[in-house]
């Protein structure tokens, strides 16, 4: 006889695949009654975790349209169904199945989008931390900023991509009437962070992705600004260093 975890694990993996039959050990008074009741719980679920989707990336949704997002939505179901309870943490793969999804071939920058988004969640969802103020680097002798090693804020996320993907993810969520955007503007790299209630969202200076890794990585300000410098020509330490610590990014910093 079966255990009751491999009766969960085959009636769950039943749900996400419309073409097989129940599982055997779904019955009822008649042939044909646990099927329909199957199928009918079948849909709602589906159903459900593409509303969630539908949720999490709005500006996808809005790029696509719903009902390619609907079809790729249930695609992506069956590629990569929930692994967790949680729901907070269902969708992380959206953006890697986007980019090798062919029918969305045609929309390059769609995966960063998607990547975007899914950090705002993460950031949403992330711990609470009081970022420090640029005043508090004012008391610091100069030799000694160099030296510093920075404490991220917990809900810290970055996409640095070759399209203009803050430019695109605005229009597709704070305009009535999306507004063209060039592909040929160049790259733009997104910061994400949750200083306080709200989720923000701001384009930042070429070179912050590997600032910021670095950064993450216990690496002190020179070193930092060294591997960021080797990442892009145009990385200015003093510009990005006001840009993440005004942005709420920086929680705190050892001598």
């Amino acid at each position: 006889m079966p255990r009751l975890a491999e009766l969960q694990a085959e009636f769950a993996d039943r749900l996400l695949k419309p073409d097989e039959a129940p599982p055997d050990s779904v019955h009822g008074p008649t042939a044909t009654l646990p099927v329909k009741r199957y199928n009918v719980y079948r849909n709602n679920h589906v159903a459900s975790l593409i509303q969630i989707l539908e949720a999490r990336y709005p500006a996808v949704l809005r790029l696509i349209g719903e009902e390619f997002f609907r079809g790729m939505g249930r695609l992506y179901l069956q590629a990569c169904p929930p692994h967790s309870p949680v729901l907070a943490e269902f969708g992380g793969e959206f953006a890697d199945f986007i980019a090798a999804f062919e029918p969305a071939r045609y929309l390059p920058y769609l995966p960063d989008v998607a990547r975007l988004e899914w950090l705002q969640h993460l950031a949403y969802h992330a711990a609470d931390a009081m970022p420090i103020g640029a005043g508090e680097l004012a008391t610091i002798a100069l030799a000694t900023i160099p030296k510093l090693r920075f404490r991220l804020h917990p809900s810290v996320g970055v996409v640095a991509s070759p399209y203009p993907v803050v430019s695109i993810w605005e229009t597709n969520r704070r305009d009535d009437t999306v507004r063209p955007i060039r592909l040929d503007q160049g790259g733009e790299t997104a910061l994400v962070v949750r200083p306080g209630l709200e989720v923000a969202t701001r384009k930042v200076p070429p070179g912050t992705s590997a600032f910021l890794a670095a950064v993450g990585e216990g690496l002190h300000l020179a070193e930092a600004a060294g591997r960021a410098q080797a990442a892009s020509d145009h990385f200015n330490v003093q510009m990005t260093l006001a840009t993440v610590i005004d942005a709420g990014a920086i929680v705190g910093y050892m001598i």
